[in-house]
């Protein structure tokens, strides 16, 4: 025996199923992982809706026409609520119609305000809120996964108070699409991948930026395969989830084939109604809108208050990336290929760049700021979050100056 030498024991070799097999965790402290995510999920909803209640008091003078129930399903939570009413018109439409929304948000509204005799409002906000708590219990679990517990508790209390939280606040569909997209990252870090192929599937039936889950459970299957070979059982069993991801989109647009005559009636009306359409120059494109804006309106009542909001979402977006990009030995490859895609989606959109909506939908990019801020950063971090929340909230809910 050398002296001054420690003794170090080789290290077990992990087994695949000692990789995917989870420890057994005690009920009392399961509890208590769960408590503090809800409370500051709770919390925070709770002081939305109130917000809401304050503000439509508050400039109910300013924006006459707005009810209160309309702040909670302003911009496209009215056309969630119009589907879930009259359903698609049966033919193609180059206008503004319903054919510009995928189904299974509404439909889930339908089923959830028939279920609960309540009105559609009222079914959007419940399930959103529901799915905004399950997004926040798998942030937690996802980021205790990356970067332990204590980064873990900071990414919740960010993640609520982020301003496109609001979102859980309001009968919109990434209530019910965010924490799809978590629960399937999740899955397929557990290698649990016909869960991860199901959850997907139902994500890419309710939006068309939910198409990153192909290529996002594409990326495992591509790993295990070059790991494993094509005839081993772990790469077949991968397959499964790329192979279902995209089953909901399918399923929508031979829906429409059977309905309107054309798979592509949902393209053709975001293309010809909404205007929807992507530009690699989509950033400086924005930017160049802002100047002109400022050059000839001189007043801010004459300024696109979307514009300067998703120019500051594509800073804040540069900077979630980069540090990503830092940290990209401790995330998953699925969580790596999922940020690069939602983050191209949003760079190259005309009509809806990086603003809070999308990024939390991207929520990787969100989670990392509670990683890199400490101490009195971390604290100034949280200062403007609250402000950036509670006053972009109240510019959402009030009239349509500010889309979600």
């Amino acid at each position: 025996m050398e002296v001054g030498r420690e003794l170090v024991r080789p290290r077990p070799v992990e087994t695949e199923e000692a990789i995917t097999t989870e420890p057994p965790v005690a009920e009392g402290s399961r509890y208590d992982s769960w408590r503090y995510p809800v409370a500051v999920y709770l919390g925070t909803r709770a002081g939305l809706i109130a917000l809401a209640i304050l503000s439509h008091f508050a400039f109910h003078s300013l924006v006459p026409h707005e009810t209160l129930s309309g702040e909670f399903a302003n911009w496209d939570g009215s056309w969630y609520i119009h589907l879930a009413t009259y359903g698609y018109p049966a033919y193609v439409s180059h206008a503004q119609t319903t054919l510009g929304f995928f189904p299974l948000y509404s439909m889930a509204m339908w089923l959830v305000a028939h279920l609960f005799q309540s009105s559609y409002v009222v079914a959007g906000m419940i399930i959103s809120g529901l799915g905004g708590l399950v997004a926040t219990l798998l942030a937690q679990r996802l980021v205790t996964d990356w970067w332990g517990k204590e980064v873990a508790r900071k990414a919740v209390l960010l993640f609520c108070i982020f301003p496109g939280s609001i979102i859980f606040s309001m009968a919109y569909s990434e209530g019910l699409l965010i924490p799809l997209i978590a629960g399937c990252l999740y899955a397929l870090s557990r290698k649990r991948y016909l869960l991860a192929g199901l959850l997907a599937a139902f994500a890419t039936g309710i939006g068309p930026d939910a198409l990153v889950m192909v290529p996002t459970c594409a990326a495992p299957a591509v790993v295990a395969i070059r790991r494993h070979g094509w005839r081993d059982r772990r790469s077949l069993k991968s397959l499964v989830a790329p192979l279902l991801s995209p089953l909901g989109a399918v399923g929508f647009a031979a829906f429409l084939w059977a309905w309107t005559g054309s798979p592509f009636a949902n393209f053709i009306a975001q293309k010809d109604g909404w205007h929807e359409s992507t530009n690699p120059l989509a950033i400086p494109i924005q930017f160049g809108v802002l100047l002109k804006e400022i050059g000839f309106g001189l007043h801010f009542s004459h300024i696109n208050v979307n514009v300067p909001v998703a120019l500051a979402g594509s800073v804040f977006l540069a900077f979630g990336l980069y540090w990503l990009w830092k940290d990209r030995e401790t995330l998953p490859i699925e969580v790596a290929v999922f940020t690069v895609f939602i983050s191209l989606l949003m760079v190259t959109s005309l009509h809806v760049p990086p603003n809070p909506r999308l990024l939390i939908t991207g929520f990787p990019v969100v989670l990392v700021y509670a990683k890199r801020f400490v101490g009195r950063g971390w604290r100034w971090n949280l200062w403007l979050n609250w402000v950036c929340l509670i006053g972009l909230s109240i510019i959402t809910y009030m009239g349509r100056l500010l889309r979600p």
